[in-house]
């Protein structure tokens, strides 16, 4: 007659491999659930469209009064729209000393690398700018313009 000792030591012996199997699984997916996150995502995977409001020139906070181009403006406010047709516009309203507003709207094609949309300006060259988050930066005649969503 087996002992009840004995008994005990039989059915972890008749288990053992099962047992050893599901440890080996619940290893094996602590190993792999970092990687089921999922890659990072990318400017590439965010719809970029819609409108961005001019926030900031040179990190001055709208409306700012600055030099450019050796005239005194100040910058009232922008409006950076970017298409689903690979077009954008940008808007933008200022005042100088011998004018009171002056509205400015240039368009532009588009072509997106990563976090970069590179700007092909009708009748200019072309300006890089780029996507974070819903932060929209580009410098543009040497002026850093800042754009929020």
């Amino acid at each position: 007659m087996k002992t009840t000792q004995g008994l005990i030591v039989e059915a972890i012996q008749s288990k053992a491999p099962r047992i050893i199997a599901l440890v080996a699984l619940a290893a094996l997916a602590l190993v792999a659930l970092p990687g089921c996150k999922g890659r990072a995502r990318t400017a590439a995977d965010v719809d970029l469209t819609g409108i961005y409001n001019l926030v900031s020139v040179d990190g001055k906070i709208l409306p700012c009064k600055l030099s450019h181009a050796g005239a005194d403006m100040t910058i009232i406010s922008g409006v950076f729209t970017i298409n689903t047709n690979g077009t954008c516009l940008s808007l933008m309203n200022l005042s100088v000393p011998s004018r009171e507003n002056i509205s400015r709207e240039v368009k532009a094609t588009y072509a997106q690398e990563g976090d970069q949309l590179i700007m092909k300006w009708e009748q200019a060259g072309t300006t890089v700018g780029k996507v974070d988050g819903n932060t929209f930066t580009m410098t543009n005649e040497g002026m850093l313009l800042t754009y929020k969503k």
